[in-house]
């Protein structure tokens, strides 16, 4: 299941160290949680499907193993 990537929703942009990817993230406030999903960045980029947060891999990072 991915989402249509939104535009206007922020990304996040992970480490290798971040990795895996899951969405709510720690900076995202309490309040707004939704249940908790892991996100593939293997591919480049990819949005939650619960609130449209994108994410992807910080320029020179490598997913290892991930």
């Amino acid at each position: 299941m991915s989402a249509i990537p939104k535009p206007d929703m922020p990304v996040v942009e992970l480490k290798a160290k971040d990795l895996p990817a899951h969405c709510p993230n720690p900076n995202m406030p309490l309040w707004s949680s939704h249940p908790r999903v892991f996100i593939d960045i293997t591919h480049g980029e990819a949005a939650c499907p619960y609130c449209g947060t994108r994410y992807r891999l910080a320029a020179g990072e490598a997913a290892h193993g991930h």
